[in-house]
């Protein structure tokens, strides 16, 4: 059996998971992290963007988070999300509108916009996007 490691998904609406898996990947400040049993202790930010886990029976899970912070320690890792959700309840109508909205407040030149807001709303909506199509990938394969 390989070995695992505690993984809880926690926003603040609701603790979303507990269980054991075997690995992890997440979206730090710098890029994708994988995690694996026995990973050196880490506090990170996570930006927008997908979680994915592998459970013990080798079953691949897809969630999606607005951001917060994942904490490793060695056989335990803690994700606190601003927001998160299943990939597979996510909304791609609602995720791509308002893609095209902070799109069009954004190169709307004449309008006073509160950019640093559109571009977080843009980040986040285009990061929901990538986890739909990231459940569509592993539902294929």
């Amino acid at each position: 059996m390989e070995k695992t490691m505690k993984l809880t998904i926690v926003s603040a609406e609701a603790a979303l998971f507990s269980g054991e898996v075997t690995r992890l990947i997440a979206t730090g400040g710098s890029g994708e992290l994988g995690i694996y049993p026995g990973h050196t202790a880490l506090l990170t930010a996570i930006k927008p963007g997908t979680v994915e886990f592998i459970l013990e029976t080798g079953e691949s899970h897809v969630y999606y988070t607005s951001g917060g912070f994942l904490e490793v320690q060695p056989e335990v890792v803690t994700i606190l999300a601003n927001t998160a959700s299943r990939a597979e309840d996510l909304d791609e109508l609602a995720a791509q509108t308002a893609k095209e909205q902070a799109e069009a407040a954004l190169s709307d030149k004449g309008k006073s916009v509160d950019y640093a807001q559109a571009m977080t709303e843009l980040a986040e909506a285009t990061a929901q996007l990538r986890a739909i199509q990231s459940i569509r990938k592993h539902i294929k394969s």
